[in-house]
This record gives C-alpha cells, structure tokens and sequence, in this order.
C-alpha cells in the first residue's frame, strides 16, 4: 500500500539517485490483492530484468554446455570442471562488462547512480589496497569455487536418485512454478543467514569483509569472506528436499550469485544510447550498505517488517535505524 507518510528530506537528500519509496513483493500482505501481485510479478518476469537474464542463463547452459546427469553418477575432474566454468565464465563477463561500462569507461556517467561518490582508489582498508583487485581474489578464489562445491553435488545426488529430480516436460506445471518458488526460498534462507552474520562474533570474523564495500561496484555482489560463503550456499540444500530440474539448480546459481552482481552495481537503471534499458540495481539493498543494520533480506519477503528493521528510503527510516543502531551497540 502507498504510504501517504513518506518523506524524502535531510540525509535522503545526499543520494545522487533516489528512487523514491522502496516497496515489498504484495503477495504477503493481507488482505490480498491481486491486480498489485500480478503487476509484481509481471515487472520482474515479463520484462528484461536480472530475473529473466538467469533464467535465459539457465536455459543456454543446461542445453549447449552441462553435461547430462548420466555423466555425474561418478565423480570425474571432467565435468565438474564443467560445471565450475559454467559458473565462472557468465559470472566474470557480467560483473567484468557491467564494470567496465558504469566506472571504467563510464558510458552512463552518474545518471541513475545511488552513491554520489566515486569508487575508492589506493584504499589501505583493502587487502591489495585496491577494492576490484581484493572483490575480484574473492569472488573468483572463494565465491565460486564454493559456489561450485556446493552445486556439484546436488547434481551427482540427482543422477544417482539421492536427491529427488524431474526432467521436463515432466510436471510442467511445476517445472514453472519452481522458478518463483526458488526466489521465495533464497530470500528466506538469506534473511536468516544475513542476520546470523550480523552477529558481532560472526561481523568481525567474516561479513565485515563484505561489508568493507560500503560504495558497492558489480565485483562486490559475492565478495565475500569464505566462511559467509559457507553459510549463504547452503541454499543448494533444498534440493535434497524439492523436487527439481537441473535447469533449477543453475537458475538458483546464477540467482544467488549473477544477481546480486546487478543488485550492487550501485545503479539504478542500464542507460543504453541515452535510454533506459533495464532494471538492475536494488535500492533496498544499497540502504543496507549505507545504514548496515538494516533491510537484512530482499523485497521478496517481508521479513524486515515484521522484525522491525525495515528502511524505505525515507528520512524518518534513517532516524529509526540509526537509533536501533545505537542501542544495539551500547
């Protein structure tokens, strides 16, 4: 629902774009309403988004490069290997070209960027002293190699009938509702795992690596400490317990981890041939960035509401969430 309270003022006013009041996915609240979930849902999976790129990520993949399940019933370095470049090659291309199209060559200068700054340079808070050199270490060193440690199993437990698996068209029904149903899960599982993070014993040890990217770029999306990256993959575990496709296991890959490339590209919009493009940018995640206790999951699920730590981008959000910042730590 509109929120006639909301105001953008103070603070608010220092973001170089703001796109106004972030809203939650409809179809969690009550009482229901139809005509708001479907536009929601229309928005993400009718159009160009990071949603549909995964899905067509997904799609190109299992068909042209992964090999069949008969294949993995026996572990062998050959299609594991697979599976790891299936993972690192549409990850690099993405956060490499994203990268070099909104900072390097800055084709879209700063329109639609959140953050007014520029990226940091020669910063002593990085381990090489340089943010995409340690984003890059981590993402590519730690990120996907568990990412792949974490997948490759899932698909030898599919071959062998551990892990309980369809090929299409079987349940075709299903084969489709198993996409939405994938992004309701990651964004639940992500809350909890996100707020188990903001543990101090767990903030100091691992995620304040993550958080080190308080002007987010493509590279920081899984930039992340190994032992976050332990905890956030376990998301692959769901399909010891849900029937799915292959295509769904790579759809749940490139959703956790080619997407949230996009989500923190510190952008709002692709401006292509001065023209808005596409959507890729999540404001709801940069407020976490910046405000750090705040907005622990996605917009998919309104965990934030209930638990109290919501930020809508409004000044008032600001003042709550700095307050509640305040007296977690004193």
């Amino acid at each position: 629902m509109p929120n006639d309270t909301f105001q953008v003022g103070g603070e608010a006013d220092k973001w170089n774009h703001h796109p106004g009041e972030v809203r939650l996915n409809p179809l969690f609240q009550w009482p229901p309403r139809p005509l708001a979930i479907v536009k929601w849902y229309s928005a993400y999976w009718l159009a160009i988004t990071t949603t549909t790129l995964t899905v067509v990520f997904a799609v190109f993949i299992f068909f042209a490069f992964l090999p069949p399940l008969e294949a993995m019933q026996s572990w062998h370095w050959s299609w594991v290997l697979r599976v790891y470049l299936a993972n690192l090659i549409p990850h690099c291309l993405c956060a490499g070209l994203l990268h070099m199209w909104l900072y390097k060559w800055r084709a879209q200068e700063k329109r639609f960027k959140f953050d007014p700054r520029d990226q940091a340079t020669d910063n002593g808070t990085f381990t090489f002293r340089n943010r995409i050199h340690d984003n890059m270490f981590l993402t590519i060193a730690s990120g996907i190699t568990l990412w792949t440690a974490f997948q490759a199993p899932v698909y030898w437990a599919m071959a062998n009938g551990y892990a309980p698996a369809f090929l299409f068209p079987e349940n075709p029904v299903w084969f489709v509702l198993m996409f939405p149903f994938l992004v309701i899960w990651s964004s639940f599982h992500f809350y909890w795992v996100h707020r188990l993070l903001h543990v101090p014993f767990f903030y100091k040890r691992a995620h304040a690596l993550h958080h080190r990217n308080i002007n987010v770029g493509p590279w920081s999306g899984i930039s992340m400490h190994p032992l976050e990256h332990l905890l956030f993959y376990t998301n692959f575990l769901i399909h010891f317990v849900v029937p799915s496709h292959p295509i769904h296991v790579l759809f749940h890959g490139y959703m956790q981890s080619v997407h949230p490339i996009f989500s923190h590209s510190g952008f709002d919009q692709l401006v292509v041939r001065d023209k808005e493009r596409a959507k890729i940018g999540d404001f709801f995640h940069q407020l976490h960035h910046r405000y750090f206790e705040c907005n622990y999951g996605t917009v998919e699920m309104p965990w934030d509401r209930w638990f109290g730590s919501f930020h809508d981008g409004s000044e008032v959000a600001t003042k709550d969430t700095r307050a509640r910042k305040t007296q977690m730590y004193t």
